[in-house]
């Protein structure tokens, strides 16, 4: 992979960065010195165009979301005394038109989040959005446009096979940067711009694989040079030794060819830890490689961002990580078995947590998972504070307890749900199945937190969830239900549906749905239907009061919306996580109303 011109080749500044000289002699040329040519200034001028390109996508989705914030706020506080809210039941015909066909269509017909499997085991993955499709493929458009953008391919081969050479080169190491930026948990843009990281992820593979692909064209049009002037002898000699400058650019363009390889859905799913630590690993080579490769050639420079951007992240999650668990005893986790394969983690902060409903965090168990980590929705979040051994202390000294002290004993408590898969969490349950009375605590390390969402702005609030889709949910129904009891939300009305396979499951949340369900002013505004798929017998389904209701059976997903549909207060927002297959159908309903329905489409997921 040659990043940049070789000095035994015909060109001068490697192709970009313009200014630069070099000795041609080989390779081709005419042995001369040359300055900067017609060709690397528009390799520069490309290098502006891509970064004005960045700049109109970034700037796009931060207009969007101060439009959408200032609409939600106003909205927020027009509804605070007003019960009907009719003016924001109807849509605006030009913004439902753009949800419907493309911010909440699907690719083709209706399927989007499920996933496509050739078997139990082997997941293929899912299906881009509409708008996402439109975006990847623009972009991919637009790099394949600047590889041939204003070479003149009327010239000499070996004019042609160099300027093509250099372009390719160029634009993959610019699309480093997006690259690696997008592959961060502490992705700035994630908050500037409101994209979810799941949709980041996507975009950072197809990210990934233009800069592979750009990288193959960039080699291969310097080996079609080399093969036809000196011949393959030359050209291996010098990839093995003799040019550090080849040897360098041959194992960059074999490491992204590794990556490349094993980045399809079926591999990552099937050895996801195996292959995340391979991923870093080859990420971190490839850096090094094209590092060496433009060695004191002007577009290294380019290169100090990507790795910058890398050493920002890593040391962000690494600062998260000793701010939020270090010291106060250090962060412990309690698990436990629950019915139906399940457990709960309780984890128990160093320090105070101001938590949000819709986020997530990642969990490190080193006497479980050493140092991998994963993410977890966070379910519930109380504050606790031990101070029946520190009032004891005082007594004994004869001192009271000030204020200080108080809040140095206090604690957050965070719960997550966690259904029993492969790898880490299979060993997880296992050593609480082990343990007695199915529990045990251990040291544990908290990252986080990420994400977070507000759904108080609509007047109407509809959750769905499948399974243990319900912990992204139960935080939501907490948060309205007290901000309706004080006054300080626009939502008149909260639908939770939970579909669940056994009533066993309903333990996972009981105790958190009997706080919310003794909350003042609950049942002016709450209303819980629960579906039970795999019910043992009829005499397991019984609905405890009007406001909370059990069925058996799977929801009609259609005649749940419609009654929404007819019964809702202004704007509805429609959430559902769960399984793809609900997520597709509830999807394919509310777009059919969109214009005639206010209504927004949320979907959580998290995909690798």
């Amino acid at each position: 992979m040659a990043f940049a011109q070789d000095s035994s080749s015909p060109s001068g500044g490697g192709g970009g960065g313009g200014g630069s000289q070099s000795q041609s002699g080989g390779g081709g040329g005419h042995g001369h010195d040359e300055g900067p040519t017609e060709a690397d200034f528009r390799n520069v001028d490309v290098q502006h165009f891509f970064g004005y390109i960045w700049v109109a996508f970034v700037s796009a989705f931060i207009l969007y979301q101060i439009v959408f914030h200032l609409v939600r706020y106003l909205r927020t506080m027009a509804c605070l005394n007003n019960e009907t809210q009719r003016y924001f039941a109807t849509p605006h015909a030009l913004y439902a038109w753009f949800k419907k066909n493309f911010l909440d269509a699907p690719l083709f017909r209706t399927r989007h989040h499920r996933e496509f499997k050739l078997s139990t085991a082997i997941n293929v993955g899912t299906l881009p959005s509409r708008l996402q499709m439109f975006l990847l493929v623009g972009y991919f458009a637009t790099n394949v446009g600047f590889c041939a953008w204003s070479i003149d391919w009327s010239q000499p081969y070996s004019n042609v096979a160099r300027e093509f050479r250099n372009r390719t080169g160029i634009l993959a190491v610019m699309n480093m940067i997006p690259l690696f930026l997008l592959a961060g948990r502490n992705n700035p843009f994630i908050t500037f711009t409101g994209i979810s990281f799941d949709t980041m992820n996507l975009i950072h593979r197809w990210f990934g694989r233009i800069v592979v692909l750009e990288a193959i064209a960039h080699t291969a049009a310097y080996f079609a040079n080399k093969v036809r002037t000196a011949g393959w002898a030359e050209l291996t000699e010098k990839i093995t030794g003799k040019s550090e400058f080849l040897t360098w650019g041959f194992v960059g363009t074999l490491t992204f060819c590794f990556l490349l390889i094993q980045s399809p859905s079926p591999v990552r799913h099937a050895f996801y830890e195996t292959f995340l630590h391979l991923h870093i690993c080859a990420a971190a080579l490839a850096v090094a490689a094209v590092w060496m490769h433009l060695n004191g050639r002007p577009q290294q420079f380019m290169l100090y961002g990507v790795v910058a951007l890398w050493v920002f992240e890593r040391t962000m999650r690494l600062a998260r990580l000793i701010v939020r668990n270090v010291g106060s005893g250090g962060t412990k986790a309690d698990v436990e078995v629950l019915p139906g394969d399940a457990l709960r983690v309780t984890v128990r902060m160093a320090r105070p947590w101001r938590f949000r409903p819709g986020q997530h965090a990642y969990i490190y168990m080193p006497l479980v998972g050493l140092w991998t980590n994963h993410p977890f929705s966070l379910a519930w979040s109380e504050e606790e504070e031990e101070l029946n051994v520190a009032s004891m202390v005082a007594d004994e000294k004869g001192l009271p307890m000030n204020r200080q002290d108080i809040l140095e004993m206090r604690k957050t408590s965070m719960s997550f749900i966690v259904r029993r898969r492969t790898g880490f969490t299979e060993r997880l349950y296992k050593k609480a199945d082990l343990s007695a009375a199915g529990k045990f605590t251990t040291a544990a390390f908290v990252e986080g937190p990420y994400g977070g969402e507000d759904l108080t702005s609509y007047g109407t609030v509809m959750l769905w969830a499948a399974g243990i889709g319900i912990t992204h949910q139960v935080p939501h129904v907490r948060d309205i239900v007290a901000r309706y009891a004080n006054g300080t939300t626009a939502t008149r009305r909260l639908t939770l549906v939970w579909i669940i396979q056994s009533p066993e499951h309903l333990e996972w949340i009981r105790n958190w749905m009997t706080q919310i369900l003794s909350m003042p002013r609950r049942r002016e505004i709450l209303k819980i239907l629960l579906f039970v798929t795999r019910p043992r017998s009829t005499k397991e389904i019984h609905s405890p009061s009007s406001s909370v209701q059990m069925f058996p059976g799977k929801p009609n997903v259609q005649a749940l919306i419609d009654q929404e549909m007819q019964e809702g207060i202004g704007a509805t927002c429609v959430s559902v996580c769960g399984t793809g297959s609900l997520a597709d159908d509830l999807r394919r309903v509310v777009r059919d109303r969109e214009s005639k329905w206010n209504v927004d489409f949320r979907e959580e997921s998290f995909s690798w």
